[in-house]
């Protein structure tokens, strides 16, 4: 039998977590069906983790980490403002065309926290998470092309997360790739008319 250290046996327990909630949902990823998808023993998971609230908020972080990277293309710097918006914007909408159930997941796990007790907290921080990538984002599109945001950062940064959240949702739903492009370029011909 081969001894796996505490941080490994975490790291099965949650890649376990998201294949369980992408295929039966995050309601039936119990405790048992995590371990049992891990291939360990159910003592392993309370080893690992002091509740499931802990091990939904790894599961958050870790799908956080791979989709909401800042999404900048390979920008080159002085680039024209419209080519480095709009090239920013499709390097984020291409991971979420690459990894839709991840996203699915995403708007599954937030509806869950919000609805119980005492969880409302990962929500809160799962989009305070998604507002700072976004800032960030903005920011370096804006350092790359060498101009200003005429709207305060914060603001941009709230409307550009409802934009961006809307339109994937909506995407997760009807899968119009043509629709989805279409608004995708609108918000980035938005964000032109306010560099300065």
């Amino acid at each position: 039998m081969v001894r796996r250290s505490a941080d490994e046996r975490r790291e099965e327990l949650i890649e376990a977590a998201i294949k369980v909630m992408i295929r039966d949902g995050v309601a039936k990823a119990t405790t048992r069906a995590i371990v049992a998808e891990a291939g360990l023993p159910l003592g392993a998971f309370h080893y690992c983790f002091r509740s499931k609230e802990e091990l939904l908020q790894s599961v958050v972080e870790r799908i956080m980490q791979g989709a909401l990277a800042p999404a900048v293309a390979a920008g080159v710097e002085g680039a024209p403002v419209a080519e480095v918006v709009r090239d920013t914007l499709h390097a984020y909408w291409d991971r979420i065309r690459a990894t839709p159930e991840e996203h699915l997941l995403t708007y599954e796990l937030t509806q869950y926290a919000l609805r119980q007790q005492g969880l409302a907290e990962l929500a809160r921080h799962q989009y305070g998470r998604y507002l700072e990538v976004n800032r960030e984002s903005l920011g370096t599109m804006a350092r790359l092309a060498g101009f200003e945001w005429s709207v305060p950062l914060p603001v941009l940064a709230r409307y550009g997360l409802a934009v961006l959240d809307g339109l994937t949702l909506n995407w997760l739903i009807d899968r119009d790739d043509a629709a989805a492009a279409a608004a995708l370029d609108e918000y980035a011909r938005y964000l032109v008319s306010v560099a300065r």
